[in-house]
């Protein structure tokens, strides 16, 4: 009886075994069976909005189901974060993030912030860089960063700048500029919807000037509808030459955004790794990197997503000191 029983729960352990290996193998195999929502934390028009639209069509094809982009801005991002940090964990909704959602919020909204990045996501890869760019409106009297300075200083505290919200990557490029120049007293512009906002509001002259991404005011900047004063690489970009960088102005500041795509935490990691070598093809495709390069934006890519994490942790920790230094607190 003994022997019987013994023999029965090995054959049960041994059916479980089968049930569960061949139940994550079902999972992996038959994801995704059903559309997949992507949240992007900010509205229409902006960074994240502009890389979620160009890697959508290829994402899809490469998992056999339609990319649906949703876009959920409020709080610096923070509104679209906690959407997708607290939806089911089965692959079908992913979260679009970048430097200021995922590194600098949870030093910016120390107290009200209740998502934890590192904790509450699964990474999966970086999927863009992006270099910023300092604009003006073309009728602003500072045509040059130089022309830009001697405004505000001659001007002080009644000129304002934008940014795609407090804790956003934008203003605190702003904050050390200002840090790096000195005695420039500034009103601080967040707009909750994020850059497309921002950009549309100093296209229209509301405010003077702003950092934002290139992919936000790349087409501006070529229509004339906006003058780019400096970009924030370490060389010019090859898609406006003419623009000369912060470095070689004589102002010690290289800065770019970059963005990558999570899912919550628990998520199964044969979907994780499906997705991660989906994403990987799809920076591969040419198609996606002229797309990209049009909008100033570069290709990034994670060679694993534990690779991704890392990246995310030391990010954070970098971006935790510019906030203690700047005081860019909201809470």
């Amino acid at each position: 009886m003994r022997g019987f029983n013994s023999g029965l729960i090995r054959g049960c352990v041994a059916l479980g075994i089968i049930a569960l290996t061949g139940g994550a193998a079902l999972a992996q195999g038959d994801y995704p069976s059903k559309p997949v929502h992507v949240i992007v934390p900010f509205g229409p028009g902006g960074a994240s909005d502009f890389v979620a639209r160009i890697i959508q069509p290829k994402l899809s094809e490469l998992l056999g189901q339609q990319i649906v982009i949703e876009n959920r801005a409020g709080a610096a991002g923070n509104v679209g974060m906690g959407v997708a940090a607290n939806s089911a964990p089965d692959g079908y909704t992913l979260f679009l993030g970048n430097v200021g959602t995922l590194a600098i919020n949870p030093s910016v909204f120390q107290k009200t912030l209740r998502v934890r990045p590192l904790k509450d996501f699964a990474p999966i890869s970086l999927v863009a860089d992006t270099p910023d760019v300092l604009i003006a409106n073309p009728s602003f009297a500072g045509q040059t960063v130089r022309g830009f300075i001697e405004q505000v200083k001659a001007n002080q505290g009644k000129l304002a700048f934008a940014s795609p919200g407090a804790g956003s990557m934008n203003r605190l490029e702003m904050e050390l500029f200002r840090g790096i120049v000195g005695g420039m007293d500034m009103i601080h512009v967040p707009y909750k919807a994020g850059a497309g906002q921002a950009v549309a509001d100093v296209i229209g002259g509301q405010v003077p000037v702003m950092f934002t991404t290139m992919s936000s005011a790349m087409g501006h900047i070529k229509s004339g509808r906006l003058r780019a004063l400096a970009v924030t690489t370490k060389n010019r970009l090859p898609q406006l030459p003419e623009v000369p960088t912060l470095v070689e102005q004589g102002y010690d500041m290289v800065a770019s955004s970059w963005q990558g795509l999570l899912a919550p935490a628990g998520t199964p990691a044969p979907i994780v790794a499906k997705l991660h070598a989906a994403v990987l093809k799809t920076m591969a495709a040419p198609e996606v990197a002229q797309r990209y390069s049009n909008g100033g934006v570069l290709v990034l890519a994670s060679p694993s997503p534990e690779a991704f994490g890392g990246f995310i942790e030391s990010e954070t920790v970098r971006w935790a000191k510019v906030v203690k230094e700047s005081g860019a607190i909201a809470d």
